[in-house]
């Protein structure tokens, strides 16, 4: 049993990848899943961007905002430019932030919102709007408690004289010995007093949340995005089986020497190889939103368009990837090992295992050096906002690129057989 076991030990000692896939990728998992997780505390929130705009244009909206903008909670935006400057932002260019995924919440203080605040400091009065993209669904909350917060914060001494207006019209006048105890009281209640009874005086506005998307069919839109996850990190194993494999199988029985002798060539066969690729990743992923339509609504048919191309520049991209990888390991045992490793990882980082949203923004950058961070991007931008064909321009710019740049690097790999 002993010599088994050190035989066993001499062979893990041997074999690198298993060494990886034993010690290394639980290594990798457990610090993705600690950075997104273990500190949202303090950073997954440290970032939420929002955009604001002031109807009002009153002393109450003006500290609203104020109070806003030092909240270290929230990147606030008021102007159209992305460097803060521009014209200030409307109701209109503030949704279509909203829509286009630009910022997940706009925050709209209405017109006359300052009057009535000031006529009765209790509610009542246009409400707070708080322009909302529901596929994030923890910044709307977090927007609107700290909506709260900052309205009791920031005009405690308003609330004040409000109520008191309020009073007087339901109770009667109050003396002059009262009107002068709360014309020293309310002065301690300007924003950054701390007055004992400031703090449980009752909110003073409303907030009202307002889906933007509006979309006809959410749950179908949504399931888009768990179809897209699923897809594109099981088609990379897939690309992976049906290329990499094959390759080097080819390459250990004598098949590619044989082919090499022909008039092909090693360009022709990777070309050959990664075409019949694309159109098996095509078939696959349509496969799979053809399933999520069926039997979740998913709405497939009213966005072929859209998932024509991203799904065409998804597949392109993951078979040059497979070939890569293939022309880079020395064995089959080595490409499982690596590749699995590689996959795994790119499909945490890159939101196929949980939305990139709930990380925090360092980690939300860096998926973006991820395979699947572009092609979720893209069906994204499909199913969920709607976007045009031309809109997708960013993804299939990435991924036609990174085909190139794998197609090229596989070709440059794939030397080392021609040699032999």
């Amino acid at each position: 049993m002993l010599t088994l076991m050190r035989i066993a030990w001499t062979n893990l000692s041997r074999d690198r990848v298993a060494q990886a896939m034993t010690f290394l990728l639980p290594i990798i998992f457990f610090s993705i899943f600690a950075l997104v997780f273990g500190g949202q505390r303090d950073v997954a929130t440290a970032g939420i961007r929002v955009a604001l705009v002031d109807e009002d244009q009153s002393e109450l909206s003006r500290r609203l905002v104020d109070g806003l903008k030092k909240e270290s909670g929230l990147r606030v935006r008021t102007a159209g430019g992305d460097d803060a400057t521009g014209p200030a932002l409307d109701r209109a260019a503030a949704e279509r932030l909203v829509k286009n995924g630009d910022v997940p919440v706009a925050v709209v203080i209405p017109r006359g919102l300052g009057d009535a605040f000031g006529q009765s400091g209790f509610g009542g009065g246009p409400a707070i709007v708080l322009l909302a993209d529901p596929s994030d669904p923890i910044a709307p909350n977090m927007v609107g408690g700290l909506m709260q917060k900052v309205t009791m914060t920031a005009a405690p001494d308003l609330m004040m004289q409000g109520g008191m207006r309020q009073f007087e019209t339901h109770a009667g006048a109050l003396t002059p010995q009262q009107r002068a105890a709360v014309d020293q009281w309310i002065p301690q209640l300007k924003p950054g007093a701390t007055p004992g009874a400031a703090g449980a005086a009752p909110m003073g506005v409303t907030v009202q949340v307002v889906d933007v998307m509006r979309s006809g069919n959410q749950r179908g839109s949504l399931v888009s995005f768990y179809a897209a996850g699923t897809g594109v990190m099981f088609l990379l194993f897939s690309m992976v089986g049906a290329a990499g494999f094959v390759l080097l199988e080819e390459a250990e029985s004598g098949t590619l020497e044989r082919l090499l002798c022909t008039r092909i060539g090693m360009s022709g066969i990777l070309f050959g190889k990664w075409a019949f690729l694309v159109a098996v990743g095509f078939a696959q992923l349509t496969v799979m939103f053809l399933w999520g339509s069926v039997a979740f609504g998913l709405p497939l048919f009213s966005h072929l368009g859209g998932f024509a191309v991203m799904t065409l520049a998804t597949s392109a991209a993951a078979a040059a990837l497979a070939l890569v990888l293939a022309t880079i390991a020395r064995s089959r045992a080595q490409l499982s090992g690596f590749s699995t490793i590689l996959i795994l990882t790119m499909s945490a980082l890159g939101g196929s295992m949980f939305p990139r949203f709930l990380m925090s923004e360092t980690m939300q950058q860096i998926g973006l050096v991820t395979f699947n961070a572009w092609a979720l991007d893209g069906y994204l931008k499909v199913f969920w906002r709607n976007a045009p064909v031309w809109q997708l321009w960013p993804q299939v710019a990435v991924l036609s690129g990174l085909a190139v740049v794998f197609l090229t690097g596989a070709r440059i790999l794939a030397r080392k057989w021609e040699a032999v």
